[in-house]
């Protein structure tokens, strides 16, 4: 008996490939797991499946920069030979997981989506993906992204845009915008993330996925290509809160290798996502508090669809028992223009070391060294990360650092304070992802400043380096909302549990147009 994966769009033709029989990736990752270990499934069954699927809709959405089919395979093989035997596997044993091209995996290509970047391999593998292969994770490749994570659409890429799996002429949100794809058109069990001011929230708001910031230093960066240090930081894309919290579970935790990283112990992520709706009762939220952050409520070209969302979200919570009402946080507005100052100042300096000296595009004509750094920058980086260096560059000179980076710093207090004071009172923080659901491909690209103010909702999150997690809340004109739920720094497991409890009894039904189906 044969099926088939049918992937469909309405503006793109339909792509047919043949694959054996069951499918069992419509589950959760726990539950996919458990069939592998009692062999229902295989490993390499499903990872194959998985590999015939994206390649076929990578052509259409470019998710990918590079699909490891030969390496992914192996690690299936090995995965159901240790089951075989008998061997112990871990947690995510089997599972394929998509991760960002700008995260250290040896022996694989890693370019941050830069040309600069192209042909390099790095030499060891990042602590995350450390933690992900040694809980039996398979990786399946590098998802694309602006580059070296400069964007909010994945149209600044060196390898071409990635396009919205619910609509090709979208924008799949950035920078994260290739895992955020890879996890809509089902490419992947789940995918890996990095955010400095929404990259990874607002690609799950405008794909329809789950999309979870983890505090600041809860996640080891180690491995990961800096865009802006204090402020990076990585995290998965799922399809439920639960998955979220099973990819938390591995990657979170102290490391060695990275002086940001937090000695604070983990907690039990898990165990806050395995209540199911059935024993919840009709007040599962009951004593439970949220304060709509009201200077993101309406005005500021949010769309009304979005506010409309999120008053819809908050009403869902009151039905449950929940507490929420209006909060007023004067600085957040105040918190963009601080964080694009203090980012591209962090940018300028890190992005210093693509000169074209220790590794990465050189420029091979060059007559002398002023030559050879000149040409090397100006052919091998894209016009975004050129303007947010240049930007950076300015804001950190001689007599503009008090006037604009150290004002930066002091805003990014008062941010941090405020939201910390807020979120004393309640259990979390709701507020829009973006202005609007994805907007159409180059609608925003030739104007920087547009692009920029669509961060307006997230950045303050990474400017006090706290938790904050996106769940789709509505489907409007066919494309998908999600509302951002903030919580106290440290606080992921009741974060997560939250947004479980809201997700399950919100039970939106998401069907992405090019999707896995099996007949």
């Amino acid at each position: 008996m044969q099926s088939k994966i049918i992937i469909t769009n309405s503006k793109s033709p339909v792509v047919q490939s043949k694959t054996p029989a069951k499918m069992a990736h419509s589950g959760s990752i726990a539950t996919i797991r458990d069939k592998i270990l009692s062999k229902s499934l295989t490993a390499k069954e499903l990872t194959s499946k998985l590999l015939q699927h994206a390649s076929s809709v990578n052509k259409q959405v470019n998710s990918f920069v590079h699909i490891d089919e030969q390496g992914a395979l192996l690690q299936a093989e090995e995965i159901d030979k240790k089951i075989a035997q008998g061997q112990p596997v871990g947690p995510l044993a089997g599972i394929p997981i998509a991760i960002k091209d700008n995260i250290a995996t040896k022996g694989l290509q890693t370019t941050a989506g830069s040309r600069s970047l192209q042909g390099y391999i790095p030499p060891y593998d990042a602590t995350i993906i450390n933690r992900l292969r040694s809980a039996g994770a398979i990786l399946i490749g590098k998802t694309n992204m602006d580059e070296f994570g400069m964007g909010s659409s994945t149209e600044s890429s060196g390898y071409g845009a990635t396009r919205n799996p619910w609509a090709l002429d979208r924008v799949p949100g950035g920078s994260s915008g290739g895992s955020a794809a890879a996890m809509a058109a089902d490419m992947c069990l789940a995918a890996i993330g990095s955010d400095t001011g929404g990259s990874i929230r607002q690609p799950a708001h405008f794909c329809g996925v789950v999309g979870l910031k983890p505090t600041y230093g809860r996640v080891s960066r180690n491995g990961l290509i800096a865009y802006a240090s204090s402020l990076d930081t990585i995290g998965p894309l799922t399809h439920s809160v639960a998955d979220a919290a099973q990819i938390l579970q591995v990657i979170a935790g102290h490391d060695a290798a990275d002086s940001t990283c937090s000695t604070r112990p983990v907690d039990d992520y898990i165990s806050q996502t395995a209540v199911s709706a059935l024993l919840m009762g009709d007040k599962p939220l009951a004593g439970r508090r949220f304060g709509i952050v009201s200077e993101t409520k309406g005005g500021g070209g949010i769309d009304t669809a979005v506010s409309d969302s999120l008053t819809a979200t908050a009403s869902h919570l009151e039905s449950l028992g929940a507490l929420v009402e209006e909060v007023s946080l004067p600085t957040y507005a105040n918190g963009l223009p601080a964080y694009y100052v203090i980012a591209l100042s962090e940018a300028s300096s890190n992005l210093s070391r693509y000169d074209g000296v220790r590794y990465g595009h050189r420029f091979k004509d060059a007559k002398e060294l002023r030559e050879m750094y000149t040409e090397t920058r100006s052919t091998a980086l894209g016009a975004e990360v050129k303007r947010r260096i240049l930007m950076g560059t300015y804001a950190l000179s001689a007599g503009y650092y008090d006037a604009y980076y150290k004002r930066a710093q002091q805003v990014r207090t008062l941010v941090q304070r405020e939201l910390g004071e807020a979120l004393s009172t309640y259990d979390a923080l709701l507020t829009p992802v973006a202005p609007t659901a994805a907007y159409t491909l180059g609608d925003k690209s030739a104007d920087p400043l547009a692009m920029y103010k669509g961060d307006l909702m997230t950045v303050c999150i990474n400017l006090a380096g706290l938790p904050a997690v996106v769940v789709p809340c509505n489907v409007v004109n066919n494309l998908p909302i999600g509302v951002q739920m903030i919580g106290r720094a440290f606080g992921e497991a009741d974060l997560l549990s939250l947004a479980h409890v809201y997700q399950i009894t919100r039970d939106l039904q998401l069907k992405c147009p090019i999707s896995l189906a099996v007949e």
